[in-house]
């Protein structure tokens, strides 16, 4: 008997020895490439539920996408293509159409997942349009330029024009540079970040009311935002003390009312060669842009990395 398990042992390793183990599923690269292509300056990301990874450029407009289960984007849309010469925020409503913040003409444009342009909706004169969120049936986009929270409706696979919803008087005072912008699971209340002036706005949607949100232990004047639950990050920047400037994710605690922030937590900074802007969730882990928008000499290949010290 102990002959015949032996054998069978000896069987069953000569099978086995050599088949190679499948790799885990779940380990993912920590840098992509977004593209080696001189000054392409990526701003906006979007990350979906299944992987799928959507980079705007801001200096260029073109769109890039990619899996975030390989390390290299391919463009998506053609820079300058439709009038879209800059781009920023960038998001993908339920409907799988991708939204893109067009910066320098002030337009939001909206594609199919193929790339077919669906819409596109021009805000007022002298718009600049950062970053938006998508609700169940709106879309609302900061204007830098203005002060203004745009918005327009998303409703039976329609796009509705777009808005001027909570104009600059709407605030405590007019903001400095209104930038990255979230909406609560309700879509009834938004948080939106003036970079720079370094406040954070809640805005009522319904009511179109806007308060100051006290915030505590940091900065949440932020480029991008990213809401999940009580939980709010944002990519801020701050002085290194060298005379130079870091850049880093803040992790701030919400109240139930969204009227408070305390910062709790924070990444490990980087500096400005990096330049991050914005902030997006894939499965355990956090994802920025290095943008470079702030490099002295801005050098391929642009990328997308982890967040490092925070998830």
């Amino acid at each position: 008997m102990k002959t015949l398990l032996a054998a069978a042992a000896a069987v069953l390793t000569a099978v086995t020895v050599g088949v190679p183990r499948p790799a885990p599923a779940d380990v993912r690269p920590d840098t992509y490439v977004v593209s080696r292509a001189p000054g392409v300056l990526p701003e906006g990301l979007a990350v979906t539920a299944s992987g799928t990874m959507y980079v705007t450029s801001s200096a260029t407009g073109a769109v890039y996408r990619g899996d975030t289960r390989r390390a290299g984007l391919r463009p998506f849309l053609a820079p300058g293509a439709d009038g879209r010469t800059s781009a920023a925020g960038v998001r993908v409503d339920r409907r799988g159409r991708v939204l893109v913040a067009g910066w320098t003409t002030g337009t939001l444009f909206v594609y199919a997942p193929d790339g077919a342009l669906l819409a596109r909706r021009a805000a007022g004169p002298g718009a600049a349009l950062n970053d938006l969120a998508v609700t169940r049936d709106a879309v609302y986009v900061t204007d830098s330029a203005t002060g203004t929270v745009w918005r327009a409706g998303l409703t039976g696979g329609r796009v509705g024009a777009l808005v001027p919803w909570v104009g600059p008087d709407a605030f405590p005072a007019v903001p400095v540079f209104l930038n990255g912008i979230v909406v609560d699971p309700s879509g009834r209340v938004a948080l939106v970040a003036e970079q720079g002036g370094e406040r954070l706005f809640r805005v009522d949607l319904a009511g179109r009311s806007v308060t100051e949100v006290e915030v505590s232990g940091g900065r949440m004047g932020a480029d991008g935002l990213l809401l999940e639950g009580d939980r709010l990050y944002g990519v801020v920047n701050e002085p290194d003390g060298a005379g130079g400037t870091r850049f880093l994710v803040n992790l701030a605690r919400l109240d139930d009312g969204l009227r408070t922030a305390r910062v709790v937590d924070r990444s490990r900074p980087v500096g400005i060669q990096r330049s991050p802007t914005s902030v997006a969730r894939d499965a355990g882990r956090l994802l920025w842009v290095d943008s470079q928008l702030f490099a002295t000499t801005p050098t391929p290949p642009f990328t997308v990395t982890e967040v490092p010290g925070l998830r």
